[in-house]
């Protein structure tokens, strides 16, 4: 099984320098972030990673203590047009899935990556897990599982904000499991 500092390496070859690790009991799940989820995301229930289709919030907050390690990945850019976030973030989200699959081949086999973004492998979700055609690379966002992604990485020392247009530059990030 690699090390910390082969992982380290790893993400390094992989194009990741903005990364933290953290304990994954310092991931902060509520059940706040569900109920932002059914009243304002627009991908609610239309998106098979999404809110219905994931469990709920306890059996969320009881899969991520089953890790005792995580990586918090930090994603900043700007786009030119609203529309433009989920295509950048589905770039991330591939690579992403990369790294998740050579940190399972190193010998973490629990290892499991929360995606920047909703899934949006598809260009129109089927909006059912059991009907979606991507299962083995479709990954839930932090959100989804009810991170409280603001807590969790201001509590870790790393910046985010509530942004007021498009022209502002996104703090995203992704977290990934390991044990």
């Amino acid at each position: 099984m690699a090390d910390r500092n082969e992982l380290n390496a790893l993400f390094e070859q992989q194009g990741h320098s903005n990364y933290t690790w953290i304990k994954a009991d310092d991931i902060i799940v509520a059940q706040w972030v569900r109920f932002k989820c059914m009243f304002g995301c627009p991908h609610y229930a239309l998106n098979a990673t999404c809110p219905p289709h994931v469990p709920p919030v306890a059996e969320c907050r009881e899969f991520v203590r089953d890790y005792r390690e995580a990586v918090i990945f930090h994603f900043a850019g700007t786009v030119d047009q609203p529309e433009d976030r989920t295509a950048w973030c589905r770039e991330i989200n591939l690579k992403l899935l990369e790294v998740e699959r050579r940190v399972f081949l190193a010998g973490y086999y629990k290892a499991f990556i929360m995606f920047t973004d909703d899934c949006a492998w598809c260009r129109t979700c089927i909006g059912s897990r059991e009907k979606c055609v991507n299962k083995a690379v479709a990954r839930p966002s932090p959100e989804a599982l009810a991170v409280d992604v603001f807590a969790t990485v201001r509590t870790c020392g790393l910046s985010i904000g509530v942004l007021t247009d498009y022209t502002q530059a996104m703090d995203r990030y992704a977290i990934l499991l390991i044990e």
